[in-house]
């Protein structure tokens, strides 16, 4: 009932609901539908329900004054939802969502690949408490390659799986994380063109290294070729 679209605002505020805010929301059809009419927007933008508003903050494009408000509302998942869709959420919004999201099925890569999303001034970063956040460091123009051999060593995985797959990475810190205790920042270090020729061969003679190994950039061609020859023999054996 709270969400019929006939309803005023005002009458909507009336309606008492239980709304579960933790649970899924999809967008309303009738919101979706007046996307486009900016004073429709407006008006749904202020509403008392967070369903109407979520659904407004799914809009690709919206006036400056709508993003304004949205970015600022009290319910984070309206935030999440206009840093998912909409091609004008702001900037510092943006990065303050990446302090709890790492992008869902759906928009796997936001808020972190927005248009929006900053891509300078995040090596303040470096130091920040949250590992999440230091993460960022290492995308500034003016990280350096000092700035990856130290978070390398971070005490965050995630972080030092970052480092990982920077293309700065020593070859030694990239040899270290061979040997690191989460499997995924293993797996990271396994993948870098930075590990040395006889390093790598060793990689992918070891058959549980083997797999991952053969997707490293740096393997010749010519080598690769061998790998598939070697392969197709001995499927054509069984």
């Amino acid at each position: 009932m709270s969400v019929r679209p006939d309803l005023t605002e005002e009458q909507r505020a009336a309606v008492r609901h239980d709304v579960d805010l933790t649970s899924m929301s999809s967008t309303l059809p009738w919101v979706e539908n007046l996307h486009d009419d900016a004073d429709a927007m407006r008006r749904l933008a202020a509403s008392s329900h967070p369903l109407v508003r979520r659904s407004v903050a799914r809009a690709r494009r919206l006036p400056p004054d709508v993003v304004e408000r949205l970015a600022q509302d009290g319910d984070r998942v309206v935030q999440l939802f206009l840093a998912e869709s909409c091609d004008d959420a702001p900037a510092e919004m943006l990065l303050e969502v990446w302090r709890w999201w790492d992008g869902s099925f759906s928009h796997p890569g936001r808020p972190h690949d927005h248009p929006n999303f900053p891509r300078t001034g995040l090596l303040r970063h470096a130091d920040d408490p949250d590992g999440r956040m230091r993460r960022l460091a290492l995308d500034d123009p003016q990280s350096t390659p000092a700035d990856v051999a130290r978070l390398a060593r971070d005490p965050e995985p995630e972080v030092r799986r970052r480092a990982a797959v920077d293309p700065r990475l020593a070859t030694a810190d990239a040899v270290r994380l061979l040997n690191d205790p989460e499997d995924y920042v293993r797996s990271a270090a396994i993948r870098s063109p930075r590990l040395p020729g006889r390093v790598l061969s060793w990689l992918l003679h070891d058959r549980d290294t083997a797999y991952e190994a053969a997707t490293n950039p740096a393997i010749p061609v010519p080598v690769l070729c061998r790998l598939l020859d070697s392969a197709a023999g001995k499927g054509a054996g069984r």
